[in-house]
């Protein structure tokens, strides 16, 4: 059996892959949500607030701060943008929410598995540390503040 190794993220990195951390978080509740038997509508009311306060802000923060250390074109900041606008679009479809956020979970996990596994890493490996650290001191890091009172997924 292949055991993997942890992958060793710079420091100045390290907030962004505690923000993916709550979007793994958001998949596990719509998850748990329709496992439990909750109504769409209470799903989508949390999904949308974590959308506004969290992904959009942390979306902005990658492809204006960390991309372009790859450079617009590179073939997984391609990727990765495309995948940030078809998960926008589906953040905004309200006409059929429990086939949407069956989707969100999917993709959203799908999305963030590859900026970890894959762009992230292509990241580290291409930047220096002068640009790296720039980074560090432009991103605040975008803090979950659990403040939902339905907790459905509880």
């Amino acid at each position: 059996m292949d055991i993997k190794k942890p992958i060793k993220r710079h420091r100045a990195i390290q907030p962004l892959s505690r923000e993916h951390h709550y979007g793994l978080q958001l998949c596990w509740k719509i998850r748990t949500g329709f496992q439990r038997g909750v109504s769409p509508a209470r799903i989508w009311n949390y999904t949308d607030w974590f959308y506004q306060q969290y992904l959009l802000p942390h979306f902005d923060t990658e492809e204006k701060l960390l991309f372009p250390l790859l450079g617009n074109e590179h073939a997984s900041v391609k990727k990765a943008v495309a995948e940030h606008r078809r998960l926008k679009r589906l953040f905004e479809d309200r006409e059929h929410v429990q086939l949407t956020l069956n989707r969100i979970e999917e993709e959203l996990e799908k999305h963030i598995r590859f900026e970890e596994r894959v762009l992230f890493n292509e990241i580290q490996e291409a930047a220096d540390e002068a640009q790296l650290q720039a980074v560090a001191l432009l991103h605040v890091e975008i803090k979950i503040s659990e403040t939902w009172e339905d907790k459905f997924w509880e």
